[in-house]
């Protein structure tokens, strides 16, 4: 039987990101291992608009890393 209870507050939803945007000083960076440029860099056009924080990528052996420059 399911039982019915009121009064529960609702957890407040934490988005995890897909990168490391929070987490970065400047000139820290990452790897993402056979990423896409594009990608990568309009997830980082979303972060900049959100956050104002400013970051560079480019294609690397291995990838597409990601610095923040701001």
């Amino acid at each position: 039987m399911t039982v019915l209870e009121k009064g529960i507050e609702i957890p407040v939803k934490q988005k995890v990101g897909k990168y490391p945007y929070g987490l970065m000083q400047i000139g820290d960076s990452f790897l993402v291992p056979d990423g896409n440029l594009s990608k990568v860099c309009n997830a980082s056009y979303r972060e900049w608009k959100k956050t104002g924080k400013k970051f560079t990528a480019r294609v690397v052996e291995g990838g597409v890393r990601v610095w923040r420059v701001e």
